[in-house]
């Protein structure tokens, strides 16, 4: 475990820019789809009035087999990770890396220290590594920036009687079905799912995300939030993105990801001097270039825009994540790398 310095905030829409192709965040192009749009037009109307999140959480509950009151909404993912932190009062906080960084840098500013298990060779998720005494552990499944999917199995063994165990899915709808995910699971103690609709439903200027937890801990996520901080359109992007028809969009954007991603790893394996780490399960692919720290810029100065690593605990200046894009994109980036590389 080690506490090294990294810059927690960086994202990748800081890499983006005029001119550039966008290969470094990890929102569905082409989204949000006008069906969605025309439905948080409409609800324009309603924003005299403050947000009633009751049509959401339902909507939510009913998707995920769950009471109402295990259900909270939340203005994205990253005030899910602000809320856990205000809420819980852990003695010994964990989060597995590399992963998104945001949950470190919101129990940092809440006061807590952090400790970190550091992820090697493919990422895969060996529970034992976690310490015993945590009684905080979060880890993202599957994870950014790794595109790693762990089995729903593994993760189970990560939860006991006095921890809380935040498992962050909010790329668990890149795969049809939604393998691995522990939404529907209250029979882990401590257990605490959290969701987005960034990615799929391309609603990151919007954010909308919720939790699920046991209800207890969902009133003191609750408790810890600022009132109405969930917009209505927001709410209602919960509620309709919660439709037996939206998840059945969402599964057919899910099989069409999957195809373009395995037309990228497969050329990005044809290039000497180039890494596809671990099995890429996401709608990114985390790649390294030995002995080379310049790839992001070589990139970037011929117009291509990927997400650098070296932000990120346990990954360096040889790293990079690049978003699956289209195949005539992928095309591209592989003819650029091909040139950069030796």
């Amino acid at each position: 475990m080690t506490a090294t310095h990294h810059d927690l905030h960086h994202h990748g829409d800081t890499e983006v820019g005029p001119g550039l192709v966008d290969l470094a965040v990890n929102v569905r192009t082409g989204t949000p789809p006008r069906w969605l749009r025309d439905r948080l037009a409409a609800s324009l109307d309603d924003v005299a009035a403050y947000p009633d999140p009751r049509r959401a959480v339902a909507a939510l509950a009913e998707r995920h087999g769950r009471p109402g009151d295990e259900v909270v909404p939340t203005a994205g993912g990253a005030e899910a990770f602000v809320l856990l932190a205000r809420a819980l009062r852990p003695r010994h906080a964990v989060v597995v890396h590399p992963q998104f960084t945001e949950p470190e840098a919101a129990l940092r500013a809440a006061g807590h220290e952090v400790d970190r298990v550091l992820l090697d060779g493919d990422f895969v998720l060996d529970p034992d590594a976690v310490p015993d005494d945590a009684d905080l552990v979060v880890v993202g499944n599957p994870t950014n920036p790794t595109s790693v999917r762990h089995p729903a199995d593994v993760l189970a063994r990560l939860a006991r009687p006095g921890r809380t165990l935040v498992v962050d899915e909010a790329f668990i709808d890149t795969a049809p079905g939604e393998p691995d995910s522990l939404a529907g699971r209250r029979d882990l103690p401590g257990l605490v799912v959290l969701r987005s609709l960034t990615k799929t439903w391309g609603l990151a200027g919007l954010r909308v995300g919720y939790a699920l937890a046991p209800a207890g801990l969902a009133a003191g996520l609750r408790a810890a939030a600022p009132k109405w901080s969930v917009s209505t359109p927001a709410l209602v992007a919960l509620e309709v993105c919660s439709s037996p028809a939206a998840r059945a969009e969402a599964d057919d954007a899910a099989r069409a990801l999957a195809a373009d991603r395995d037309h990228l790893v497969d050329a990005l394996r044809g290039i000497d001097g180039l890494d596809v780490r671990g099995t890429p399960a996401a709608s990114f692919v985390l790649v390294r270039t030995p002995g080379r720290s310049d790839v992001h810029r070589q990139l970037r100065d011929r117009g291509l825009a990927v997400r650098r690593g070296d932000t990120f605990p346990g990954l360096d200046t040889e790293h990079v994540r690049i978003a699956v894009r289209d195949r005539a994109t992928t095309d591209r980036l592989v003819e650029t790398l091909t040139g950069i590389l030796p």
